[in-house]
């Protein structure tokens, strides 16, 4: 597809690296394409960063018809930048699409429009050690009318933000809360799908671990209450009797870039990884006996994130002493290492600008 290209007529000065915060200051452009039930997709178009004009009517504003995702560029030592499994998130992103009755993107299209916006925006890719460019493409019905149905028209955009390291005082472990009131999501619901209503039905929890000095939750399923899910808005992974215990994609569960990723990068260290479900009753009786090694969050933002205590029902139970451990600091290592290229790709994950 030809993508029409309006440059901005005044550039931005870069911010400094020590300044960026994460998803505060974004890039000179903005990709934007429409879609039609009956045309398909056209208009696709980069244009200056700005406003969106919206009708009040819109899908998107009534009835939550949006789907997103996140990924980052990255520039290595040698001045190129490149991207992290990026087709992955563009599949990710056509199941959501699938789920929300929004339109699918084919996906040679999606990496076309994607690769020329990172591209015409790759000199926001800062070079300081842990920064990146993150990447937020996303889509929402707008049909003019307030009747409930399938999406007729859709707005597919990308935007990108220069954000600075996630650790820039280093990796240091998180204090979790384990949730037993809200549930994240339930099977057969949207879990699996990235979209907006998932993370605002999440904020409840999240403020109150919040008020008791939590970072975050660990969530159980929503229909026995009883299962391990995800924690916060990451996917979790457990060290368990030197066993790796990651729950189950049963459909409540967003399926994680990171998380298939450490899997990947688990197997090829060599160890065991179990894909299943874990019951909270068999996670309190590991932490109480010890056999409890590790526990971290996966995810695109942090890579990892140690958990250094879980609560439950009161009771803390510290996690590694409270610091990070070996398996955990062996993925952050591996991944961000082929993420800015200092590691080699053995597996073919990177997609270079």
């Amino acid at each position: 597809m030809e993508i029409k290209i309006t440059k901005a007529a005044v550039l931005k000065e870069k911010p400094d690296s020590s300044t960026l915060g994460f998803g505060k200051i974004f890039t000179d452009h903005m990709f934007m394409m429409d879609w039609n039930s009956e045309k398909g997709w056209y208009n696709a178009r980069i244009v200056p960063f700005g406003r969106i004009d919206i009708h009040p009517a819109s899908t998107v504003l009534h009835y939550g018809s949006e789907i997103f995702e996140g990924l980052k560029a990255y520039r290595r030592k040698d001045g190129k930048v490149q991207m992290f499994r990026p087709i992955e998130n563009i599949r990710r992103m056509n199941r959501s699409a699938e789920r929300l009755c929004l339109p699918e993107i084919p996906e040679d299209l999606a990496m076309q429009v994607l690769t020329t916006f990172v591209e015409l925006e790759q000199d926001w890719t800062p070079s300081a050690e842990g920064t990146s460019l993150y990447l937020r493409p996303f889509m929402f019905g707008n049909d003019e009318s307030l009747g409930v149905h399938a999406v007729h028209n859709a707005t597919y955009v990308i935007i990108a933000s220069p954000v600075g390291s996630y650790y820039a005082e280093g990796i240091n472990p998180v204090k979790i809360m384990i949730e037993d009131q809200d549930v994240r999501a339930v099977r057969g619901g949207t879990g699996y799908a990235k979209c907006g209503g998932n993370y605002a039905a999440s904020n409840r929890a999240g403020e109150r671990a919040a008020q008791q000095g939590y970072s975050q939750v660990l969530w159980l399923d929503g229909v026995e209450r009883k299962y391990i899910e995800e924690v916060g808005a990451m996917n979790v992974m457990f060290k368990i009797g030197g066993k790796i215990v990651t729950p189950m994609l049963s459909g409540s569960i967003l399926p994680g870039i990171t998380r298939m990723s450490c899997i990947a990068v688990l197997k090829d260290k060599g160890y065991e990884v179990e894909e299943r479900l874990l019951s909270i009753d068999e996670l309190e009786a590991a932490m109480e006996n010890g056999t409890l090694e590790e526990a971290w969050g996966c995810g695109t933002a942090a890579v990892v994130s140690p958990i250094g205590e879980l609560c439950y029902k009161g009771v803390k139970y510290p996690v590694n002493n409270g610091e990070i451990g070996e398996v955990t600091q062996m993925l952050y290592d591996t991944l961000t290492g082929i993420q800015w290229g200092k590691v080699e790709d053995k597996f073919g994950w990177i997609q270079e600008i």
